[in-house]
């Protein structure tokens, strides 16, 4: 694995206690077994922020990476959080990448030097969805095939329904053989703010989520509504009917007493 570095020293712009001269040495990482190399092209320093640009290279355009950022703030312990742009998985390859880090907000008020290090590999999710259309209403108390491509076919997963930050239904330990009958509780409010969620259970950090989709009710309100006014219309024909004598009344008799006698 080869390694060049870039350095750049400057005079800082930002706020909080981060005026001062910066000395930036980046770490390139290169992959020399699979032909691909990550290229820093130029820093810049946008307000409270630092804008890594980067070219991702490879041989095969179909790759994507996992590629993150780190400080000698915590001796490249831990990923930078406070980071936007092209960085996390699902990486696809080209030119002009960036990496947008908001200072402030990562380390809040700070003065000195640092040394920032780009990593990258290969990404290769543990499962990837085929066939599931955010696009789509998903009826409560149906059920769904859900299929995807498995990046460990003797693992499991547990795939978690949210509405918003709020867990309301899961599947545990679910066999990451690439297909799964999923079904929507019928207990589960109508709404637009649900996601699904997909952990491995052997490596709990890797966890993929959906975008955001709409689940509604099995049978539209305003089809319930036309059922409810056909039902009480039927009973009140049938009222009428049994008040007007029809084929389901009583039928009269000649056993009944007659009139009483006329006086003399």
């Amino acid at each position: 694995m080869n390694h060049s570095s870039y350095s750049k020293a400057f005079t800082s712009p930002l706020q909080g206690g981060l005026r001062g001269v910066f000395a930036l040495a980046l770490l390139i990482l290169s992959f020399t077994t699979s032909a691909q190399t990550v290229t820093i092209s130029w820093v810049e320093i946008a307000g409270t922020k630092i804008i890594v640009h980067y070219d991702l290279e490879t041989s095969n355009p179909n790759h994507e990476f996992s590629i993150s950022l780190f400080s000698s703030k915590d001796n490249f312990s831990a990923p930078l959080t406070k980071v936007t742009g092209d960085v996390g998985n699902e990486i696809k390859p080209g030119k002009d990448k960036k990496i947008i880090w908001d200072v402030v907000s990562e380390l809040g008020s700070f003065k000195g030097d640092l040394e920032l290090e780009v990593r990258g590999k290969i990404f290769v999710p543990f499962m990837k969805l085929t066939n599931f259309d955010t696009a789509k209403k998903y009826k409560r108390g149906k059920s769904y095939p859900l299929t995807w491509t498995s990046g460990n076919m003797g693992g499991q997963i547990d795939i978690e329904l949210y509405d918003g930050q709020t867990r309301v239904n899961s599947d545990r330990n679910v066999a990451n053989s690439g297909k799964f009958e999923w079904v929507i509780p019928g207990s589960v409010k109508p709404g637009s703010n649900y996601r699904l969620k997909f952990t491995d259970t052997k490596n709990r950090e890797d966890v993929i989520y959906t975008k955001e989709f709409r689940i509604v009710p099995k049978t539209p309100t305003a089809v319930k509504a036309l059922i409810g006014l056909a039902v009480v219309g039927g009973g009140a024909a049938a009222l009428a009917g049994g008040g007007g004598g029809g084929g389901g009344g009583t039928t009269p008799t000649s056993d009944l007493p007659g009139p009483p006698p006329v006086p003399n």
